[in-house]
């Protein structure tokens, strides 16, 4: 080989790194990472939230007569949250994340709805382990809406870079598709965590009609 050949050769490569970087293929890059960092994070708390799960229902267990039916809906909606594999491919799949969504969305649902009827049992409500186990609830459901935003801001950069011109191109080149995110109902119904009450003289919240 020349080496005018060989110059040629070199200042082509240049070229190519150069047209990857205006195009946005290093930004790609970082916020791809990023937005595989915030789902890991998402992952996280939502496994920490699974983790208490047991342990708050084997307390209320211990009051007699609480509402069976409300403590299997919780069992329930856990066993299922928890039945779905999630891999950091699921982000790559908007169908997979939906489903994993919806269950997570059912779980929190469940769970709302055992905190409210905890509220009508005094026992329950001067046990101390199981305020401890509300409060560590609560602060876990507030961590979750945390990463969530993070995951939610961090797939919007990433899907803006996807969608505007040129960058598009270079997304189309290299298979970057627009990620799923969580959807408006489900954040709003996430960003309301179940309210911690320790006020014994206040009167018991009436439960919710059983559906």
């Amino acid at each position: 080989m020349s080496l005018r050949s060989r110059w040629m050769g070199l200042v082509m490569a240049a070229l190519a790194v150069l047209s990857l970087s205006g195009c946005g293929y290093n930004d790609f890059q970082r916020l791809d990472e990023q937005v595989k960092a915030g789902w890991s994070e998402v992952l996280n708390q939502y496994q920490r939230r699974a983790d208490l799960i047991p342990n708050i229902v084997s307390t209320v267990k211990g009051e007699a007569n609480f509402e069976q039916e409300t403590l299997t809906k919780v069992v329930e909606a856990r066993a299922k949250a928890t039945s779905i594999q999630a891999t950091p491919e699921l982000i790559n799949n908007p169908e997979a994340f939906n489903k994993f969504q919806a269950a997570q969305g059912e779980l929190s649902s469940a769970l709302s709805r055992l905190l409210v009827v905890t509220e009508n049992y005094p026992n329950l409500k001067a046990n101390q382990g199981f305020q401890d186990l509300r409060v560590q609830l609560e602060g876990t459901e507030n961590r979750i809406t945390v990463a969530r935003n993070r995951y939610i801001k961090a797939v919007a950069e990433y899907n803006v870079l996807t969608r505007s011109f040129p960058t598009n191109l270079t997304a189309m080149l290299f298979s970057y598709s627009v990620k799923p995110s969580f959807t408006v109902a489900n954040e709003a119904q996430i960003s309301t965590p179940p309210t911690v009450n320790f006020d014994k003289s206040a009167p018991p919240a009436a439960p919710a009609a059983s559906k």
